[in-house]
């Protein structure tokens, strides 16, 4: 087991152990938040809420962000429309990249789903580096969705 799974087992440990069914799913999420930005020092991490049409802001650990963004824009958008995780190497190349702040040089998005299989939140990653996210990091981040279930 290499370095970063074995950070990802670690993380996934202290999440599980951390939630608490009693207090709001906000509170929940913002230790979730704190927890991953804590392990990986990744420059921005955050939930957006589907609400309605629209995503927006909730919990997040980094600089000021995006607080609406509209179904299928931006890499946030489209994850949310084409329900699917993704992955950006340079923002710079992606069509629609919606500039929240210039030092985010690399992105990944991954949709969580309520028990009803929709999309409620979407997980925001955005990384100071290129190239900063691989498909493992994918598969770890999609572990969180059966532990944020819980508190749902």
């Amino acid at each position: 087991m290499n370095s970063k799974n074995v950070l990802y087992k670690n993380l996934l440990t202290d999440i599980e152990n951390i939630l608490d069914l009693s207090v709001p799913t906000v509170t929940n999420l913002g230790n979730v938040v704190a927890l991953i930005k804590d392990y990986f020092k990744w420059f921005w991490v955050g939930f957006y809420k589907v609400e309605g049409k629209e995503l927006i802001l909730n919990v997040f650990q980094g600089p000021p962000a995006c607080v609406k963004i509209e179904k299928g824009k931006g890499v946030c958008g489209k994850s949310w429309k084409e329900d699917k995780s993704i992955i950006v190497d340079n923002v710079d190349l992606f069509d629609g990249h919606i500039a929240c702040n210039v030092a985010s040089k690399s992105e990944i998005v991954v949709p969580f789903k309520n028990r009803s299989n929709e999309i409620v939140y979407i997980l925001d990653i955005d990384h100071n580096k290129k190239n900063a996210f691989s498909n493992e990091d994918e598969e770890n981040l999609k572990l969180l969705n059966t532990l944020i279930l819980k508190i749902l």
